[in-house]
C-alpha cells in the first residue's frame, strides 16, 4: 500500500500548486477521487481502493459534479472516466490542472490514439481499459504515483508547466527507449536516466533529448 511519506502537503510553483514530498512523521492514506458513471462500476472502483487501504474521499457520476468536489475536496490522485454527463473526463481534468496538478488515471471503455493524445497534452498519469480488474489498478496507481514523483521534480526544476509536460513527454520517451535496448523495468529506466544526468551535469531532459536522437540516428524509435 502507498502511504504519503512522499508527500508534504501543497507547494505553489508559479500560479500551480503540486503535492510535495511528505515526512514519515506526517503519513497518512493515499485520498482517491472516483468519477463513474456506472454504478456498479463506481462501487467496484470503491471497493477495490478500500482493500488497497486506500481512502476514498470523494466520488461522482457526472462530470461538473466531479469538478465541483475534486477542487473542494483536493485529492491526492485521481480515478477519471473519460465519458461523464454535463462534462467529459478529459475536460474536467483539463480544467483541475489549470489551478493544480494532480495525479490522474484515466479510464475508458476502448483505446484510441486520438484520446490518448489528448490525455498527454493535458497531463494524465495513467490510462486504463475497461473492463479493470483490482490488480491493474493497484498497479496503474503506482505507476501514476511514480511518474507523479517525476514530474514534480521537473515541475519544481523548471516552474512552468507547459515545459514541465513538454520534458515530461521527453522522459518517458527516452525511458521507453532505455527500456527496450536493454530490458529494463521503468523504474530502472528512470534511474538510469537520473545517473546520466548526475554524471553528465545535464538536466535529464536534456540527457532523454540526446537518446532519443541517438536512437533516431541508430534506426531506433
Amino acid at each position: 500500500m502507498y502511504t504519503l511519506d512522499w508527500f508534504k502537503g501543497r507547494q505553489k510553483v508559479g500560479n500551480k500548486e503540486l503535492i510535495d514530498l511528505k515526512t514519515a512523521g506526517e503519513r497518512e492514506k493515499l485520498k482517491v477521487f472516483i468519477a463513474e458513471d456506472e454504478v456498479i462500476i463506481l462501487e467496484s472502483f470503491k471497493l477495490m481502493v478500500k482493500r488497497m487501504g486506500y481512502l476514498v474521499a470523494g466520488y461522482a457520476t457526472g462530470g461538473k459534479e466531479a469538478l465541483k468536489q475534486i477542487r473542494e475536496i483536493s485529492p491526492d490522485l485521481i480515478l477519471m472516466d473519460i465519458n461523464l454527463p454535463g462534462m467529459d473526463g478529459l475536460t474536467v481534468l483539463e480544467k483541475v490542472n489549470q489551478d493544480q496538478i494532480i495525479p490522474a488515471i484515466i479510464v475508458s471503455g476502448e483505446f484510441s490514439d486520438k484520446l490518448i493524445d489528448r490525455a498527454n497534452e493535458i497531463g494524465v498519469f495513467g490510462y486504463l481499459i475497461k473492463p479493470i480488474d483490482e490488480k491493474q489498478l493497484e498497479i496503474a496507481i503506482k505507476v501514476a504515483l511514480n511518474r507523479y514523483a517525476e514530474f514534480h521534480h521537473i515541475m519544481v526544476q523548471n516552474g512552468n508547466l507547459t515545459s514541465a509536460l513538454k520534458e515530461r513527454k521527453l522522459v518517458e520517451r527516452a525511458k521507453g527507449i532505455l527500456m527496450d535496448q536493454f530490458g529494463l523495468k521503468e523504474s530502472d529506466a528512470m534511474k538510469s536516466l537520473q545517473k546520466k544526468s548526475r554524471d553528465s551535469n545535464k538536466k535529464i531532459s536534456v540527457v532523454a533529448e540526446e537518446i532519443i536522437e541517438k536512437a533516431s540516428i541508430l534506426g531506433g524509435r
